[in-house]
């Protein structure tokens, strides 16, 4: 009997589940890897079961969806269609079209090395968040908008007490409705765009009227508990001595700098603040995949330029989860088409591709509203921290343009050490680009993670004898 077509999913989030569930359907057999304990992703983080949650729901919406996911996830995988990998992170995929290899590091300690074998591969690797530095932004009780949402959705904990939500962005609405739905204080909602641009965007916001009413939701829940939002606003300056005490916020004037005398201070202990997200692009780099800007060029079947890979999701341009979910299921259904050899029949995800075109137009028209400041540089001191992992300072990387010549962040890279630490720029990278004057471009890495030497040495072919190694595993 012939074996199955083997297709491996890289993140277990919506784009990933959509993509694994209707390849499985189709017939394929589908390695599904994620480095989560449980699959969701970021959006449908679940808190451990340890924590006896008694209604997780209560912090999500889109409940009924992630219900349907996990339940035909639950059966695909007690059929054997589906092979789920928690807790694995993957590190890096190689080979090309039918013959690949994904590398990931299992466990909490990430010491032990996996090697999955696959026909085609799918790359769900979601996105990040996009961090823009300002004086105090290093103080214990300053964190992302996104991990604030982890906390509380994967944790059960609130950040603090009293937070104030700031940046740019659809995200900070439910982050701050969410905060104050479980008892924190949101002292203020600070967003740097202005509503009143709102209306140019009308037709292309009027496709999605489900998420227009999703906003007024949150409006109203905003206004339930008393949250007062600041617009055309942004965070100029956190305080604090052991801890995060108050922050400044000031208002904004039409070129995107400060306005004269426009600021006001708001105690608080939490800043949950967030500038956008950006693809993960790092495997689909490895593998060679064409970007467009930042984002994983695909065609219309979600399949990028890398014959047997296809990408979907956040990595593929910044959506949302209803984006994710008919583009993860575009790619499932071309996927098993391609790998049973028959030609794939767009009519089987019709309803999937006029989500896809109805969404990528609405975020389209968001890109254009939330975007950071025009003159956030210029927020920043000489002596703020740009590069966390390196300690370099925004005077360092202005240093290294006007008086060293540096033209681009590679070049800050080289003369400063900036974007060298553990994240490899992954924070750094946008603000280092904006001191230098030049686009933020992902760098090109051989590792999405760092990977421990003797997972390295113990890889395949590595052996004198060719022997297959004694710690990496093989599916």
């Amino acid at each position: 009997m012939t074996e199955r077509p083997h297709l491996a999913v890289v993140g277990a989030g919506p784009a990933g589940l959509a993509g694994a569930l209707a390849a499985a359907a189709d017939g394929v057999r589908v390695t599904l890897l994620d480095a989560a304990e449980q699959a969701g992703g970021q959006f449908y983080r679940q808190p451990a079961a340890a924590l006896g949650a008694r209604r997780p729901q209560a912090l999500h919406h889109q409940w009924r969806t992630w219900e349907r996911l996990r339940d035909a996830l639950d059966r695909h995988v007690g059929a054997g269609r589906v092979a789920h990998l928690a807790d694995h992170h993957v590190w890096c995929v190689e080979g090309d079209s039918g013959a690949f290899t994904v590398y990931a590091l299992r466990g909490p300690a990430q010491e032990r090395g996996v090697a999955v074998s696959a026909d085609a591969v799918l790359l769900a690797t979601g996105g990040y968040e996009r961090v823009l530095p300002f004086p105090g932004w290093t103080l214990p009780g300053v964190v992302t908008a996104g991990g604030a949402q982890a906390m509380l959705k994967g944790g059960l904990v609130l950040p603090g007490r009293t937070a104030v939500v700031a940046g740019t962005g659809p995200l900070l609405l439910p982050v701050a409705t969410t905060l104050a739905a479980a008892g924190a204080r949101v002292a203020a909602l600070v967003e740097s765009a202005d509503p009143r641009a709102l209306p140019r965007r009308a037709a292309a916001l009027a496709a999605q009227p489900g998420k227009l009413a999703e906003g007024a939701w949150y409006a109203g829940q905003l206004l339930r508990h008393g949250v007062r939002t600041l617009t055309r606003h942004t965070v100029v300056e956190a305080h604090g001595t052991d801890r995060l005490e108050a922050v400044t916020v000031a208002a904004l004037g039409r070129d995107g700098h400060p306005k004269t005398g426009g600021t006001r201070r708001i105690p608080c202990d939490t800043l949950a603040i967030g500038h956008g997200m950006l693809p993960h692009t790092d495997l689909a780099e490895t593998l060679g995949c064409t970007l467009s800007g930042t984002d994983v060029r695909v065609d219309d079947e979600q399949r990028t330029d890398v014959p047997g890979v296809w990408a979907a999701g956040e990595a593929t341009g910044i959506g949302g989860a209803a984006l994710a979910l008919a583009e993860g299921h575009i790619a499932g259904r071309s996927i098993a088409a391609r790998l049973h050899g028959t030609a794939p029949d767009p009519r089987r995800w019709a309803a999937a591709a006029r989500a896809r075109t109805r969404s990528r137009e609405f975020f389209a028209a968001l890109d254009t509203l939330y975007a950071p400041p025009g003159g956030w540089p210029d927020l920043i001191t000489d002596d703020t921290v740009v590069c966390r992992c390196e300690e370099i300072t925004a005077g360092q990387v202005r240093t290294a343009v006007g008086t060293l010549g540096a033209t681009d962040p590679r070049t800050v890279k080289l003369l400063t050490r900036a974007g060298m630490g553990w994240c490899q720029g992954r924070m750094c990278g946008p603000a280092v680009a904006g001191l230098a004057g030049c686009a933020f471009t992902p760098g090109r890495r051989p590792f999405a993670r760092p990977v421990p030497l003797g997972v390295l040495a113990e890889l395949p072919g590595q052996d004198p004898d060719g022997s297959a190694p004694a710690v990496a595993d093989r599916h």
